[in-house]
């Protein structure tokens, strides 16, 4: 793997009819080393970004740089195959009629090929087995692991990764991403992965940058987007939430929940004395009416049980929030359809 450096997407515009931009003015940073995940809804202009970063789009104005080298800015513009930077599209690409280690040694000069580069990289994936095999005899995931050898073998700097894991079954997409992450992380790799599942950049990323409407609305670490969105509707669209009415007292807010402590907020709007707090459905504790004396009374409505945990939508039974209170509690707490209960909230809220 080459040295890496830091990727910079700089105030990027791209669109494919003048009165539609798809990407308007994208500022992402990608520090290297890292595994820095691209979350956005379907249309949202992700694939177009990331095929910007690969050379395989031009945006029509702004700045892509690997370091302190330029890729393109409009005037300078780096083809892809010298902007080393290996990509993995959606469906893995590979050539049906090329055995998995032809694949692999595809785009290698013949020099490299003689060398032991592709059978190092078949011990890296865990398919030296599998090397006289096509492509209809693999499993997805396998396939998948293949076409990131692929994108490996000519030693990128950079590693974009296109909707990776969204073609595989549910009960092989958490092994394989998790696999491939811990690939990535052994080589040093620099990688963007782009997704719409808000729990795979959520559990793997350093880094998660949401796409919207063409623009970054947030980036930070997966803690800081999850536990201080940067407005209501990130908060919903990764996770759960409960949208509370408070009134402001300094790094106090007073809800119905009671008095809740506010996380540090440098954009808060100074002086506000009222508005709407988010809580995350686990903040909430729930004991059933006679285990407890402290918090909101109210009415279990729904019951939904997933093994590990449950989720509880919960009818208040006095104040003024009308919406149910979504709880999140462990399995063996899950509570009945018309449990009566009280609840209370705990951590700092946004």
């Amino acid at each position: 793997m080459s040295s890496s450096s830091d990727l910079w997407v700089l105030d990027v515009w791209k669109g494919y009819h003048a009165d539609e931009p798809v990407l308007q003015g994208v500022n992402l940073s990608v520090p290297a080393g890292s595994l820095s995940a691209v979350l956005g809804l379907s249309g949202c202009g992700k694939t177009t970004l990331l095929r910007a970063i690969a050379g395989f789009e031009r945006p029509e104005r702004g700045r892509i740089a690997l370091g302190t080298r330029t890729l393109d800015d409009g005037h300078i513009f780096i083809p892809p195959e010298r902007r080393g930077i290996g990509y993995v599209p959606q469906e893995g690409a590979l050539f049906p009629n090329l055995t998995v280690h032809a694949n692999i040694a595809f785009g290698l000069s013949r020099a490299e090929r003689r060398t032991a580069v592709v059978d190092e990289l078949l011990e890296l994936v865990g398919l030296e087995a599998l090397a006289r095999r096509f492509p209809h005899q693999l499993s997805g995931g396998e396939q998948q692991r293949v076409a990131l050898a692929r994108a490996l073998a000519r030693r990128p700097e950079v590693i974009l990764l296109d909707e990776p894991f969204s073609s595989l079954d549910a009960s092989l997409r958490t092994t394989v991403r998790e696999e491939v992450s811990a690939l990535l992380r052994r080589q040093g790799a620099t990688t963007v992965l782009v997704t719409h599942d808000q729990e795979e950049a959520l559990s793997l990323a350093d880094s998660v940058a949401v796409l919207r409407d063409g623009v970054i609305v947030q980036q930070g670490t997966p803690a800081e987007l999850y536990t201080r969105p940067v407005d209501e509707r990130l908060a919903g669209f990764l996770g759960a939430v409960n949208l509370l009415e408070a009134s402001f007292d300094g790094a106090l807010a007073h809800t119905v929940l009671g008095q809740l402590q506010l996380h540090p907020d440098p954009n808060r709007v100074p002086n506000l004395k009222h508005g709407v707090v988010i809580v995350r459905p686990e903040q909430l504790r729930v004991s059933p009416t006679g285990e407890s004396r402290e918090g909101l009374a109210g009415t279990v409505e729904q019951c939904r049980y997933y093994g590990h945990d449950a989720l509880l939508h919960i009818r208040a039974e006095e104040g003024t929030h009308t919406a149910p209170l979504i709880a999140r509690v462990r399995g063996e707490q899950a509570l009945p359809a018309g449990t009566r209960v009280l609840i209370a909230a705990r951590g700092r809220v946004t």
